[in-house]
Formats: C-alpha cells, sequence, structure tokens
C-alpha cells in the first residue's frame, strides 16, 4: 500500500497539480490538507475519473481535509470528522480519522491513520498559539489509544522538529513553527512514534515546504520541514521507503507545499 499526504492549498486551484500527478503516483490513499472549499462545491467527479472515491470535510477559504481513496479499496474504509475526544471544538474541517478493514484485495493493510492540518498559531503572543498547543496536546491522548496498533498520523503539522528541518534556524527561533517550546511539545506529543521519513531520509536539506514569498524557494532549497508521516512501532516495521515528492511542486501554479509518499508492505 503506498499513502501520501499533501497540502493541497486549495483543492479546486491545484486540481490540474493533482490530475497530473495522481493518476501515475501509485498512490492508494492521498489525506489532503487545506482544501479551502464547501463541502457542496468538492470536485469529487475528476477524482472519480481518476479512480478515487473521496471523503472531505471543508469550509470556504479556510482550512479543510480530505481523503482520496483508490477504488475499491474505498469499499473497506470508514471516515470520521473532528478528534472525536467528547471536547470542544471538535475541529471537523482539521481532523479526518479514516479506517481501514483487513481485507484480501491486493494492496489492502488493516490500520488507523490520523490526519490533521494543526493550527499554524500566527505569532508566539497571539492566541491561535495557545489553541495550536491545545490542539496537540489533544492529538497525544488519540495518540496513546492508537499506540498498540498500527497506526499512522500525517498532515501538515506545521512544526520543524529540528534545525535541520529548515534552511535558516538560527533566524527563526521565535517561530511558532519552530521556537523552543512547539519543538518541545511537538517532541512530548508524537513520543514513540516513528518519523517514517527520517527513517528512510536522514539526510540534511529535505523540506516539503517552500514559501511563495521567497524567490526561488524550490530551485535554491531554502524550506521547511512541517508536513509528517509518523507511524506507530508495529506500522513503522512495515515501512518499506518514504520520500518527498518535489514534483508537482515545480509546476504551473503550484501549492506552496509538496507530497509525501511512503510504502508499506502488508506482511
Amino acid at each position: 500500500m503506498r499513502l501520501a499526504t499533501f497540502n493541497v492549498n486549495s483543492v479546486r486551484s491545484r486540481l490540474p497539480i493533482l490530475e497530473r500527478w495522481l493518476p501515475t503516483s501509485g498512490v492508494d490513499i492521498l489525506f489532503i490538507q487545506e482544501t479551502k472549499v464547501v463541502d457542496a462545491d468538492f470536485p469529487t467527479e475528476p477524482f472519480a475519473a481518476m479512480g478515487y472515491q473521496a471523503f472531505f470535510r471543508g469550509e470556504k477559504s479556510y482550512n479543510g481535509v480530505a481523503a482520496l481513496v483508490k477504488e475499491p479499496l474505498s469499499e473497506g474504509v470508514e471516515v470520521t470528522f473532528g478528534l472525536g475526544d467528547g471536547e470542544e471544538p471538535a475541529f471537523p474541517t482539521r481532523v479526518l480519522w479514516l479506517r481501514t478493514e483487513e481485507s484480501g484485495r491486493k494492496g489492502a493493510l488493516p490500520l488507523t491513520v490520523l490526519n490533521t492540518y494543526v493550527p499554524q498559531g500566527k505569532e508566539i503572543t497571539h492566541p491561535d498559539y495557545e489553541v495550536k498547543k491545545a490542539f496537540l496536546a489533544r492529538v497525544r491522548k488519540a495518540i496513546e489509544r492508537e499506540m498498540s496498533g498500527p497506526f499512522l498520523w500525517v498532515g501538515d503539522l506545521n512544526v520543524a522538529p529540528t534545525e535541520r528541518d529548515l534552511t535558516n534556524p538560527k533566524g527563526k527561533k521565535d517561530h511558532v513553527c519552530f521556537c523552543q517550546e512547539i519543538r518541545d511539545h511537538f517532541a512530548r506529543v508524537s513520543e514513540g512514534l516513528v518519523d517514517l521519513l527520517r527513517k528512510f531520509h536522514p539526510e540534511d536539506g529535505v523540506y516539503t515546504f517552500f514559501d511563495y514569498r521567497v524567490k526561488d524557494a524550490l530551485s535554491r532549497k531554502i524550506g521547511w520541514r512541517i508536513d509528517h508521516m509518523l507511524a506507530s512501532p508495529a506500522l513503522a516495521e512495515r515501512a518499506r521507503d518514504c520520500f518527498v515528492e518535489l514534483g508537482p511542486r515545480g509546476w504551473e501554479r503550484p501549492s506552496d507545499h509538496t507530497p509525501v509518499v511512503a510504502d508499506f508492505s502488508d506482511k
């Protein structure tokens, strides 16, 4: 099974990118963030034409999460939205849960996936930064419930965990995605999970986000690693590869993020 995560920064704007990349990507399930569209306007038909069923929850201009599941695998999945812990806000346009059933179909793998678009936080003095920390703390409780089985946490997590995960760490020490407090908090939240990209690519210069505001950011390799695939030990044992797909970031009218892809065996 091949899984991927991609902050598309508007699913309708990025539809040409997805139509170019997805059919040849080999991806069985694509988890996306920042769809930025109300449910009634989600472009289900183009994805159906590519052989994917779309599960989604969104809102106008902001947030939005979705899973694109390749047929016939979609027949054996259960999808829900929101953290599901009984607390408010539930964040249904930031959180998607997908559970697959064990099946004889080729490519099927029983697992639970948590797809999140973590609040960015704006500034460390802004109230949204406290929302970000509280959101992550609630995610930790979910992780503790799921850790014993095959579990994967994916998405735009809006944290660069180490100095290797961005080009200019010294200049970003007070940034909401990199300050020491949020990195320490993220380390506690993700404790026990395996960082799949680092498992297979421990080298420097591996980034998933290239800011539009930085001229030629991709070619100059000025970026951040804030999109992650973090697996429970049981699932990490089945991982065979994890890599950043840089191609889509260099195409016409790209997202500022690019896909992260992971391959798993069924045994």
